[in-house]
This record gives C-alpha cells, sequence and structure tokens, in this order.
C-alpha cells in the first residue's frame, strides 16, 4: 500500500474512542513488522504508541504523527475520493499525514542512513496529548528535530502560543433584584474585571509571527434567579500568550488589577523554535526543490504535540500536508499534497546527515 491506501484503511478506523486509536497503531505496527522492520510499542494508562527507528549515528530526526481523530458520523469513516480529494474523519488531521510518515520509513528503511529517523505514533493529542507525546518527551525519547504532521498546507509552523487556562472568584452581596443599588453584583465585578483585564500591558504585545496574545472569556456562573443581586460569580479565561511572554507575569497583571486570587486550570508551555534553526533551512530548502515554490513560515495560534517536545529545547514545527475542514462535516485532504509531502520529507532526511 502507498501512503494514500494507507490513509484510506485509517480513515476506516473509528479512532475517536481508546480502543479504535489503539487498533490505529495495531493496523501501523502490522505494516512495519511485516516489512521487516523493528517496532516498539508502548502502553501509557491504555493509550499505546508505536516507536519505529531506522538509521544509525547520533543525530535523530523524529517524525511525530497522531492517530486520534475528534469525534465524527459513521459515513465520515467511510473514505471517498473526489476531483483529487481524499474525504474522511483524519484525512487532514492528521492521518495522511502520519501515513506518509509512515510511508517515508518503509521507503528508506534500506537505505544508508547517518543519521536515525525515528517514527513515533501516538493515540491521544486530540485529548490533550499528556499520556502520548508528553509521555515520551518526559522519558527521553527526544531528538535534535522533530516534525508533527499536522495540516499546515505544506508551511512551516514553527512557533505556538502558549496556553494558559484561569478562573477566577468574585464575592458580591445579595439584594433584592427590585432593589440592586443596595448589593453588589458580582457578575458585574467579574465582566467589569475581563474588561480590565484585556486592556493590561501583556494584552498590547506583539513578535515576530503575533500581533498580540488572546484572551477568551470562555464560561461564567453566577446567579440564582431574576429577582436576586448574584453575590457569587466564577469567571474562566482562556489565554494564548506569545512564546516570548512569562505565563508568572501575566498571572501577577491580572491578580494585580482584578484584586482576586488567580487559580491555575491548566498550563501549556509556547513553543518557541526559531526561524534560523538550522534544520528550519533545510526543510525549507527540500520544501522548494520538491514543489518548485517558497514555503510558508508562520506561528500558530493553537496548539499541538510540538510543545511537549520544545519544553526540552528540541526545535519542533508543524509541517503536514494540504487540507481543509479539519474537525468539520467534509474534511479532506488533497491527494497530491500527501505523495509530495512523502517527498519533501524524504528529501528532507537524506540531505540532513
Amino acid at each position: 500500500m502507498d501512503c494514500i491506501e494507507i490513509t484510506k484503511e485509517l480513515i476506516k478506523i473509528d479512532s475517536s474512542n481508546l480502543e479504535g486509536a489503539n487498533d490505529a497503531v495495531n493496523f501501523c505496527n502490522n505494516i512495519l513488522s511485516s516489512s521487516g522492520l523493528k517496532t516498539e510499542i508502548i502502553e501509557n494508562d491504555g493509550f499505546k504508541i508505536l516507536i519505529c527507528t531506522i538509521g544509525n549515528g547520533h543525530k535523530r530526526i523524529i517524525l511525530n504523527g497522531h492517530l486520534d481523530v475528534v469525534l465524527g458520523k459513521n459515513k465520515q469513516f467511510m473514505p471517498y475520493i473526489e476531483d483529487g480529494r481524499l474525504y474522511g474523519r483524519g484525512s487532514a488531521d492528521m492521518k495522511s499525514g502520519a501515513a506518509a510518515m509512515l510511508s517515508t520509513i518503509l521507503k528508506l528503511k534500506n537505505k544508508s542512513l547517518t543519521c536515525q529517523v525515528q517514527l513515533q505514533l501516538v493515540t491521544d493529542e486530540e485529548t490533550g496529548g499528556f499520556n502520548c507525546s508528553k509521555y515520551l518527551a518526559d522519558n527521553g525519547f527526544v531528538g535534535d528535530f522533530v516534525i508533527c504532521g499536522e495540516p499546515t498546507q505544506l508551511g512551516i509552523g514553527i512557533q505556538a502560543k502558549g496556553i494558559l487556562q484561569i478562573y477566577l472568584e468574585f464575592i458580591g452581596k445579595s439584594a433584592h433584584g427590585s432593589r440592586p443599588w443596595q448589593g453588589d453584583n458580582a457578575i458585574v465585578k467579574a465582566y467589569e474585571a475581563y474588561k480590565t483585564i484585556t486592556s493590561l500591558p501583556f494584552t498590547k504585545e506583539k513578535s515576530e509571527f503575533y500581533s498580540c496574545p488572546s484572551v477568551n472569556l470562555s464560561k461564567i456562573e453566577g446567579g440564582d434567579v431574576y429577582n436576586k443581586v448574584p453575590d457569587y460569580c466564577k469567571m474562566y479565561l482562556d489565554i494564548r500568550f506569545l512564546p516570548e511572554q512569562d505565563p508568572k507575569e501575566i498571572i501577577r497583571q491580572i491578580k494585580e488589577s482584578a484584586g482576586v486570587e488567580v487559580n491555575v486550570h491548566s498550563r501549556g508551555d509556547a513553543v518557541k523554535t526559531k526561524i534560523d534553526d538550522m534544520n528550519v533551512k533545510k526543510l525549507k530548502k527540500s520544501i522548494s526543490r520538491i514543489t518548485n515554490g517558497k514555503s510558508e513560515i508562520f506561528g500558530q495560534h493553537g496548539s499541538a504535540d510540538t510543545r511537549f517536545y520544545s519544553k526540552y529545547n528540541v526545535p519542533s514545527v508543524e509541517f503536514g500536508p494540504i487540507g481543509k475542514n479539519w474537525h468539520g462535516d467534509d474534511e479532506f485532504v488533497i491527494i497530491d499534497s500527501v505523495y509530495l509531502y512523502e517527498q519533501i520529507l524524504m528529501d528532507f532526511i537524506k540531505n540532513n546527515q
């Protein structure tokens, strides 16, 4: 099977749940092992991870792909091709990228490589990546450069914003709804604090790839009935901060302006790969050689498993085929771009020894 045939078979596996994602790992493992390659399956908290390494040398390039997908309708697990596009859940995000990585390993397995190439296929990126890629990075499965095969339209996502999810609690004073001046409305206090937060110094900062961080008021909890001034409100914020920003300083500014404690729900590291990184330059050249065009370099607003490697100062990028509507009803990948993607990976590896 070539990379498109592998993608089609992977789409048929509903990997929106743990059992299905593990089945996808087993499917890929069978392809690799039947081709004579040595593989390793690691299981962490029930999540399977497939590792396969080829080549020799001190330098290691990691190809990281996730086989899990978000929920989809039954028909989305029945792949079909139309107008040069392969449709189906995970076609773009990111079973085509993972399939091309696997196919790259198969095509290079008998080549004389003076660097190591390690394929990592994981099963929980869509739910945070904590059981797979984070586990790998924390346990030394790192290298000199990491490519996560997210759909990037054959561009290179070299950075990603960090994640800071927090909640703040506001205490007011209850009163009858007909006499709001006798109370202290906690919901109003929360909203006024939110407006102040969106004007704090950290929100005005920018960097090479970003015009500003983002602050999303994602949830409000407060109030009981129409005719009562609410005396409690809980406000949730999802902040995506710039790679150069310190989340501790962001928390300090918010606490000082809001006058309440800042409770951290979760925090994710930013990806800080530099545009002048040697491997980024080599990847750009490979893209140019294969596509006869220039590659776009950009920063991602969301996050992927790259952040777990970047935490250990391993240059990491998102780089994948051309697709659209991932997480949507009509998700597809451009078939020709998957073949190009595979060629680019092979060229990059062959010229990076």
